[in-house]
Formats: C-alpha cells, structure tokens, sequence
C-alpha cells in the first residue's frame, strides 16, 4: 500500500510537470519533479569521521530498501563536505579522496541507481568548501571551474548538487550561482540544483529565477539538533511563502529527526512544519541505528503527502498569536492541509473559526488527522488542546 500511494504520488507530479512546462517551457535536459527533494544527507550522521566512506554510503543505500523509505518516496542518497581529494588531478579535474573513496565517485553512484535510487554530491562556489583544510591542505571548491565540474558531476552520474558558499573571495553570490546554473543546464544530464547560500544575499528573491534557476535554496542558517534551532529557522523561512514556486523550493535545513536532541513531540512538529512548508525532507539521522519511534515519524505517508502534493505550493502562515501557528497549504485535490502548532513551553487550549483557515461559513466539512490517523466531521470552529511544542495537522476536505 506504500508502494502505490508513492508510485500515484510520483504519476501526479509527473502529469503536473508535464502541464507547467508545456505552459512555462523547462530549461533542463529532462522532466524534473516539481515537487520538494526527498532524501538523506550523510552531514549529521557522519560529519567528515573516519566512517564517512563508501562502505557506510552504501549501507545507507541498502537501508532505503530494507526499511521502506524507498517505497515512501524518499529518493537521493546525499553525500556532503569531505569526499574530495585535496588537489585537482593533473587535467584539473575534481577527484574522489582514495581513502574514503577507492572505488570512485562513479561507483557509488551506480551502486545507488541501482537500487532505483539517485545521488548526490557537494561543493561550494569558492576556491575551496566550508570543511575547514586537512588532508593535503582542503578541498576544492568549483569557483572557476563550473562547467568543467559540472561536466565531471554529470559523467558520474550525479543528480543533485548542493552548492555551498564558503572561501568566495567577497565575488557576488548571483554571478558564482549563475554560473553553476549554467553549467549544470549545459551539462548532459539533468541535475537537482541546490542552492546553500544564506544569509544578507537573500537567495529566496533570486536563485529560483532565470538565469540561477535553483530547484531550491536554504534560507536559514544550519540546524541544529535543539528545539530553539528547528524553531528559529521555521520561523525564518514560513513567512517567504511568495517565494517559493512549483519546483522552487525554500529549505530550512537537513531533518534533525532521530538525532536525540529533541524529544517526540519536537520532532513530529518539525516534520510537520517541514512538510507544510513544502521543505526539502532530507534526513539527517544514522540510519544504520535509526530507532522505531523515529521511522515512525520519517515514514508518516499521510503528512508525506502534504509535502509532495503535485501542486507544490508552500503553506502560508494564516496566524501567529500567542506562540499558536496556523499554517494553510492549498492541495491539488481542492482541499487543504493545515498546521497548528504550539511553540510555547506550556499546553495551550486553540480554538480557531474555520474562516480563517479558507472554509465559508457553515460549509460542510471532514477533518483528517494525520498523526491519529482518524477523521471527524468538521465544526465551525476547530478546537484542540496542543501539548507544549506540539503540531497537530489535519487534511480538510469539504464535503
């Protein structure tokens, strides 16, 4: 049954595609998904340690299957800073470290692909990324070199590049983005693009715009594995809803969920914002030891639809008053999923008009709770008793 809600979830992105390009046109080789990049990302589990290599990569790969997040619609196996040698090769050609990488890049990304997986890699728009210099003085960043590189990523068959912003030489973060964009375009394979610029530079206003053309761009600093981080940068990024469009994604950060940090409660609302925000959910826990309780969370297909729902519209925060967050996604069946969360350190007792989550007066309604599981017949007003930090989410559908 997972299988087939991820398999007609991915249909319906593809025919929504299909539609926006015949309309807008797309400047990508091939069809890309205008839905947010579902995935893993190696940075929390593993940071630049001894067991960031191709054997704990793989496993990662093997554990996709094994533990359903394939079949969810968990897609790209994300490797990040560190995988580089320390110097270009002799043609000045980018080169996998031997040590964590004997195999090479290529293999690893075949090993991925077939498992019906995708990959992806890192670097940064400056001479050298964000790891600070070791083993043979630093890595390569792609200042410079982007077509080159990004002729390097796609002969490895990469499928997404998350493309940082360190030791950039104050050179303005539109032209060095730009230039990647291009190259990726011109490059003989279709690549995700991700922008990790942040900060005074406002990725949000231009990187998904001609000619940066991101598929998505942080717009938070890096997260922590702590309540106060996931909730700063939740609130960074829920009031540039504008910005994002249908294949352009704003993105807060990598998922924290299963790190420690937070309890349950935390992380079900941090998946949720995540996901009514239509964020990237790129997991960043150990999934060689991921517990129970956090696949449970990784796993919920009910708010994974809300994240990839076809449409692919960021929810829009409809109230924030008293610690209390609404947020209202619009869905591409003609209902609406929505948020309510408690950020405050205290239970909170909610009562919000349904007015104001979109519904005329006395309409009709069904609520479907989609952490229970369960649905009830709607009233005007949705009251509810939220537990400290907590979210609870619903799909509304007018009867």
């Amino acid at each position: 049954m997972i299988a087939s809600r991820a398999c007609s979830r991915r249909i319906a992105a593809f025919l929504a595609f299909s539609i926006a390009s015949a309309v807008y046109g797309t400047s990508t080789p091939s069809a890309q998904p205008l839905v947010p990049q579902m995935g893993f990302n190696n940075r929390n589990a593993t940071q630049c340690g001894d067991e960031f290599n191709e054997t704990t990569m793989r496993d990662i790969a093997d554990k996709f299957i094994s533990l359903g997040l394939r079949d969810a619609g968990y897609t790209y196996i994300n490797i990040d800073d560190c995988w580089a040698n320390g110097r270009r090769d002799k043609q000045g050609d980018l080169e996998a470290n031997p040590k964590r990488f004997p195999s090479g890049i290529r293999a690893l990304a075949d090993y991925i692909h077939q498992r019906g997986l995708k990959f992806g890699l890192y670097s940064s728009a400056g001479t050298f990324t964000c790891e600070p210099p070791r083993e043979n003085g630093g890595f390569p960043g792609s200042l410079d070199h982007e077509k080159r590189d990004a002729t390097t990523f796609a002969s490895w068959g990469v499928d997404y590049l998350k493309y940082d912003n360190c030791n950039h030489l104050d050179i303005d973060a539109q032209q060095r983005y730009t230039a990647m964009g291009q190259a990726l375009r011109g490059a003989a394979r279709p690549i995700i693009y991700s922008v990790c610029e942040r900060g005074e530079n406002q990725p949000w206003t231009w990187a998904g715009k001609l000619p940066v053309n991101a598929d998505s761009w942080r717009t938070t600093d890096d997260i922590s594995d702590a309540y106060t981080s996931m909730l700063e940068n939740f609130k960074q990024n829920v009031v540039l809803d504008r910005y994002a469009t249908p294949g352009h994604y704003n993105d807060p950060g990598i998922l924290e969920v299963g790190n420690g940090g937070m309890t349950d409660t935390e992380y079900r609302s941090h998946f949720s914002l995540w996901s009514i925000m239509a964020a990237p959910l790129l997991i960043g826990t150990d999934l060689r030891t991921v517990k129970p309780d956090t696949l449970k969370i990784l796993l919920n297909q009910e708010v994974i639809a809300v994240d990839q729902d076809p449409l692919g519209i960021q929810g829009r925060q409809v109230r924030d008053v008293d610690g209390i967050h609404v947020i209202v996604k619009p869905l591409q069946d003609g209902g609406r999923a929505v948020a309510v969360f408690n950020e405050n350190d205290t239970p909170r007792d909610v009562s919000i008009a349904t007015t104001v989550i979109g519904l005329a007066p006395r309409t009709s309604h069904t609520l479907r709770d989609l952490w229970a599981h369960s649905q009830v017949k709607g009233a005007d007003t949705l009251k509810l008793q939220l537990a400290a930090h907590a979210t609870a989410m619903y799909r509304i559908r007018e009867d």
